[in-house]
């Protein structure tokens, strides 16, 4: 299976979980690229089995570069595609309570409007992957290689 990999990583955490990501791909016997979204051409992307989109979370959003990728990814109906964010990892609130799933949910709105982006133009989304970093420029959180590998093998049953 043909699979491109687009980022929009800033300080180097996306890219990081998409490299890994190509590695454990090609490990299963995939074909995978692995690229920023400035080198690419969304209107105008290589032809794939599968499309992998990811994006860092700012003020709540995919970042600015993504959202504008998004929107003008030119792509077939019924396309596959996958998604992953790095997200500042939850934390206590003044009183040590950490927030609810609904409550992160309400704020950290990344996956939530890429889905939208991509699922307007009639594309079909296979799967998605949210690894947490530890501060805005990093460094991911301990264990964010199991929860890649695990995005890996989810997009590797949909072959």
């Amino acid at each position: 299976m043909r699979i491109e990999i687009y980022h929009a990583s800033k300080y180097g955490n996306g890219k990081e979980v998409a490299e890994e990501l190509r590695r454990l791909l090609e490990a299963k016997g995939h074909h995978a690229r692995a690229q920023h979204i400035t080198d690419a051409s969304p209107g105008s992307l290589p032809d794939a089995d599968l499309y992998v989109f990811g994006s860092p979370g700012r003020i709540g959003k995919p970042i600015g570069g993504m959202r504008r990728f998004l929107k003008k990814v030119n792509l077939p109906a019924g396309t596959r595609y996958a998604i992953f964010s790095t997200e500042i990892a939850p934390r206590p609130d003044k009183d040590g309570r950490m927030p609810t799933e609904e409550e992160v949910a309400k704020w950290q709105r990344i996956q939530p409007l890429m889905d939208e982006l991509l699922r307007t133009k009639g594309l079909k989304k296979v799967a998605d992957a949210k690894v947490y970093v530890n501060d805005v420029k990093g460094p991911l959180e301990e264990g964010w290689r199991k929860k890649v590998e695990q995005f890996a093998d989810a997009l590797a049953d949909h072959t």
